[in-house]
């Protein structure tokens, strides 16, 4: 379903779908006692000034009553957020499509806290192109190459090229070193993830997640540590994959709140990003049936001057 109203400040408008029956004689009698911790004045102006709108166009108005329409749409009325003090880059911007650099902290989409102060409506903001659409995802934590699709009527072939695994992507990652490891290393798992539960989990059973793991270089920290520079190729994309994968192995990825201790929550410490790049990502571009890569520019700080 196309939304009737449009994108404004890069965010989308609020999909509601309305009951067919109930003690609500209007729509916006349902959305009151729906949101009934909400300030009620607000949910009655964008009422009264025509703000909300069912799916053909129609503006729904105080006394549209309940069931003339099965879904309304109407803009979120956003607190505002204090800006995350990191950039985001343009690698590639054609028509069809834009690759960024996200950097570290940074959610791909709005969600929770974070609307404004999102990869997409960033973007949709800055370029002025409010049909942007994220084609695959980051975690928050993690930085690097990530592909937006900029028009609806080429998104389909873009999409389609991650769901047939047609996409060869690598990672970069800081961990400690252990002498224990040959590589390069192929770990193999089968790996869930519940909504209830905030982790992923490694279960028995036949796997779905495989990456493998070279070690590109070492150092010694200045706390005595030996940490390595791995490169990472998934073969799979399951949530939280490269990060369980390396913990499961005895190395978890340098700075990682989750993996393999779950820390308590705390404040973003910027001077202490997860060291997990998205480095490049390859693929036959499905309009011009050209081979294609991108590079990150970004770096990770445990490993400066290695791109």
């Amino acid at each position: 379903m196309k939304s009737p109203l449009p994108v404004r400040n890069g965010v989308n408008a609020t999909r509601m779908r309305m009951p067919e029956e109930g003690p609500w004689a209007t729509a916006m009698e349902y959305v009151l006692d729906k949101f009934n911790h909400v300030d009620p004045a607000g949910i009655v102006d964008r009422f009264e000034r025509g703000e909300v709108k069912a799916l053909g166009g129609e503006i729904v108005t105080p006394t549209t009553p309940l069931s003339e329409h099965l879904f309304i749409w109407y803009y979120r009325e956003l607190p505002v957020e204090k800006r995350l003090p990191v950039e985001l880059s343009v690698l590639h911007q054609d028509e069809d499509l834009v690759v960024v650099d996200k950097p570290h902290f940074l959610p791909t989409t709005p969600g929770g806290m974070y609307v404004q102060e999102s990869a997409l409506v960033r973007l949709r903001v800055l370029l002025d192109l409010p049909d942007l659409v994220p084609i695959h995802r980051l975690d928050r934590m993690t930085a690097g190459v990530l592909l937006f699709s900029a028009t609806p009527e080429t998104r389909g072939k873009y999409q389609l090229l991650f769901e047939k695994r047609r996409v060869e992507k690598t990672y970069r990652a800081v961990a400690p070193v252990s002498p224990e490891l040959e590589f390069p290393l192929v770990v193999r798992s089968r790996m869930i993830k519940s909504r209830t539960y905030l982790l992923a989990q490694e279960v028995e059973g036949e796997p779905n997640a495989e990456t493998r793991i070279e070690l590109m270089d070492t150092r010694v920290s200045e706390s005595g540590q030996t940490l390595g520079l791995y490169d990472l190729q998934p073969h799979t994309g399951k949530t939280h994959q490269l990060r369980v994968h390396l913990a499961s192995q005895g190395i978890g990825i340098l700075n990682d709140p989750f993996y393999p201790v779950l820390h308590e929550q705390a404040p973003d410490d910027y001077t202490k990003p997860l060291q997990l790049l998205a480095h490049s990502i390859s693929f036959t571009d499905p309009l011009t049936r050209e081979p294609v890569k991108y590079f990150s520019q970004l770096e990770l700080s445990e490993f400066p001057d290695h791109k």
